[in-house]
């Protein structure tokens, strides 16, 4: 196993991080499956914007919920979102200023709306963790199909458990009947492989893709953070009326804007993501305290209020 190594994270422009970080072996722990940290979330507002598919066009998508950035609309740009300021989010980690947004899920016509953080995995999607680097500022991406069969959906490479609830798992279709008590969650994998070229792209999808064999294809291949959305919502008994906005459940699909502060995300992916860590919203692993935290009590970066 290669001896413990210290990676600094020098502040170089706005790109690089500003913390010395001490990264453990590259093996890491074998007990460690996950190598990630998280961004725990509450939801903001619906509405029926979406500011990368329908740029500008103000009511022209259904309805989505947003988490993150609070002033997330249909003109939002990087430039927005960033000047919106620290601390414009409703993630823990007030220096994330990135967008996350989702079809809106109702019973009975009602908007079904969390009032808990939700949570956002970022993770490896390589074998190799430690190649993982972070998103180029105004990366944006959507995750999954409207259109998809429910076929489709059941064999996508995103699809981790499909839709669950009490006891029931892989459903890929919103389940008929949930627990009384018990709530309807989701999981579902990004793509984690960047074509190093594009922030976006015509369908919103080609500069993305997924890793093959545990790495990333010749036609995309720097390895990104694989975010991995798993969004709850309250509602249990009888799910004949809940429906996605967007359709059936296997309609269900995501989209991310990057926004992040470029030395913070840069000291998360390093800290946890490349050290084989499985790091909290704080970059804190519970199971190997002495490894430390990359942001202080407030979730920022050392030295920042």
């Amino acid at each position: 196993m290669p001896a413990t190594r210290t990676l600094v994270l020098a502040a170089v422009g706005a790109a690089a991080a500003a913390a010395l970080v001490a990264v453990g072996p590259a093996a890491a722990d074998d007990l460690v499956t996950h190598h990630e940290f998280q961004v725990n979330c509450l939801v903001t507002q619906h509405k029926a914007d979406d500011p990368i598919v329908y740029p500008g066009k103000p009511g022209a998508s259904h309805d989505h919920t947003f988490v993150g950035n609070t002033s997330t609309n249909a003109n939002s740009t990087l430039d927005s979102l960033r000047a919106a300021g620290v601390g414009a989010t409703s993630c823990l980690n007030p220096d994330d200023l990135s967008a996350y947004w989702f079809p809106t899920v109702s019973k009975g016509g009602v908007p079904v709306l969390s009032t808990w953080r939700q949570t956002i995995y970022y993770k490896s999607g390589v074998q190799d963790y430690t190649t993982v680097r972070p998103f180029p500022p105004g990366l944006r991406y959507v995750v999954g199909d409207m259109m998809a069969t429910q076929d489709q959906f059941r064999t996508a490479p995103g699809a981790v458990e499909g839709w669950e609830c009490g006891d029931s798992f892989h459903n890929w279709d919103i389940p008929a009947t949930c627990p009384a008590g018990t709530q309807l969650n989701i999981r579902y994998q990004a793509p984690s492989c960047w074509d190093g070229l594009h922030l976006d792209s015509a369908d919103h999808r080609s500069h993305m893709a997924y890793p093959v064999g545990g790495a990333c294809p010749a036609t995309h291949p720097r390895p990104v953070p694989m975010l991995e959305f798993k969004i709850a919502f309250p509602v249990d008994g009888d799910m004949s009326s809940v429906r996605l906005a967007s359709g059936r459940g296997y309609s269900w699909h995501y989209d991310f804007f990057n926004a992040w502060d470029e030395p913070t995300l840069a000291a998360l992916v390093s800290h946890c993501i490349n050290g084989g860590l499985q790091c909290d919203s704080r970059g804190f692993d519970l199971y190997k305290p002495d490894r430390g935290a990359v942001l202080g009590a407030n979730y920022r970066l050392p030295g920042r209020p």
